[in-house]
């Protein structure tokens, strides 16, 4: 699924000529923090909140405030697993989306895109989950696949990240498509892979805002 699809209609751009009052009543009736501000059809960044009160002047027009996150944004046609990376590194909920000319086209909030997440197969599909912790140099997907089929299963997702304390590492999610993973771990270990967590039995993913830092843990965006 790319951005262009999740695009939410419900979330109109202000200009900058709009009044702060006007930014305040979206931002109420909308249920949003933060609201994506144009000038002629061009993205210029986000009003927030926590601006607006800072500047503390509800006659104001948006114009007149320093504006948030003007480079942050995808384009039409990129997957929202960019739009879940750029959310996740600039704190923000809604993610605009900017056309072939760069024209803005719409926003992408932060729960739409989870909960396109939350529909896919792989998240759908119960089973059970490993984390890895693997040498860079040592780390093959092809090899770790070969290991879970050996035990008649299959990976339904991979994640990879850096070890935060230790440069030389991998930490490798791995979801497969059984929640009973005594077999597979112990296959694992007898060719001394290193399983630092693992999880047998998952449900379902229930989106909302409380999960959103858990479910970020488990991608390791």
């Amino acid at each position: 699924m790319i951005a262009e699809d999740l695009i939410n209609p419900m979330i109109p751009p202000l200009k900058l000529t709009d009044k702060v009052q006007k930014a305040i009543q979206w931002m109420e009736e909308l249920r949003v923090n933060q609201l994506p501000v144009i000038e002629h059809d061009e993205y210029r960044g986000l009003v927030t909140e926590d601006l607006i009160y800072q500047f503390n002047d509800e006659k104001a027009r948006i114009g007149d405030l320093s504006l948030t996150s003007s480079e942050v944004f995808v384009q039409y046609n990129q997957h929202f697993y960019e739009i879940l990376r750029l959310a996740n590194l600039y704190s923000v909920e809604v993610i605009p989306v900017l056309g072939e000319e760069n024209n803005f086209l719409g926003v992408v909030t932060l729960n739409d895109t989870l909960n396109a997440l939350a529909e896919t197969s792989a998240m759908q599909e119960p089973g059970g989950i490993l984390i890895l912790a693997i040498d860079k140099r040592d780390y093959s997907l092809t090899e770790i696949s070969r290991l879970v089929e050996g035990n008649n299963a299959k990976i339904l997702s991979t994640q990879i990240a850096d070890d935060k304390h230790d440069y030389n590492k991998l930490h490798v999610t791995i979801k497969i498509n059984t929640t009973d993973l005594n077999r597979i771990v112990a296959t694992f270990e007898r060719f001394n892979y290193n399983i630092i967590a693992k999880f047998q039995s998952v449900e379902p993913v229930d989106i909302d805002k409380e999960r959103i830092d858990l479910l970020f843990k488990y991608l390791s965006i």
